[in-house]
């Protein structure tokens, strides 16, 4: 690849990394699961097909269809924030419960459940179909019919790149959240995160 067809790469490498690293509820549950060491190869998978599919169904054109029908975002929106509040009370049950929260390593949940929370997480986020969809489909198409491919690529290395550290490098604050007090503190801090971004869709919708 020459330096020519780098840069369309190199472009959507370094867009895609600043849209996915922001903090979202998508990158809780990993970091989450990756502390817990519960099912994370397959919650790695989820999230990184899961924006490829998004990321090529932008650059391919769909975020101009999203942008010419503004109610289908709004649908997504009010999904989007009834699942956020619903995963937020589960987080603070998780926050009120320390019977509930176990040190990491012991067998958790089921993995139907973990995956459909991750599938949850990512489909009913409006955040996610705005960064992967329409921004980053908007951006791909200002390198060219095959510029935008490599910029799409770019941006997939990135997404692959990023839930992987996030879920792997979670094992290194392990020690500290052998602590059921750890886990209570950051069940809480999801749950008002949670809200916080239900209250965020709601108010963008109005």
């Amino acid at each position: 690849m020459n330096t020519l067809s780098m840069a369309p790469a190199l472009a959507g490498f370094g867009s895609g990394l600043a849209l996915i690293v922001a903090i979202g509820a998508q990158n809780a549950f990993v970091l989450r699961q990756g502390l817990r060491r519960e099912h994370l190869p397959a919650v790695i998978t989820v999230c990184v097909l899961s924006d490829a599919v998004l990321i090529l169904a932008g650059t391919a054109g769909i975020g101009r269809l999203t942008q010419a029908a503004p109610l289908v975002l709004d649908i997504i929106r009010w999904a989007g924030a009834a699942f956020l509040l619903a995963y937020a009370v589960l987080s603070l049950r998780r926050a009120l419960n320390p019977s509930g929260l176990e040190a990491a390593g012991r067998a958790g949940g089921p993995l139907a459940a973990a995956v459909l929370t991750c599938l949850s997480l990512t489909w009913l986020n409006p955040h996610v179909y705005l960064d992967t969809v329409v921004l980053l489909g908007s951006l791909a198409a200002t390198h060219g019919p095959d510029g935008r491919w490599v910029f799409a690529a770019g941006a997939v290395a990135a997404s692959t790149l990023w839930f992987t550290a996030l879920g792997l490098g979670a094992r290194l604050l392990a020690p500290l959240f052998a602590r059921s007090r750890a886990w209570q503190i950051l069940d809480a801090a999801i749950a008002v995160f949670m809200v916080l971004l239900a209250l965020s869709l709601v108010a963008g919708s109005m």
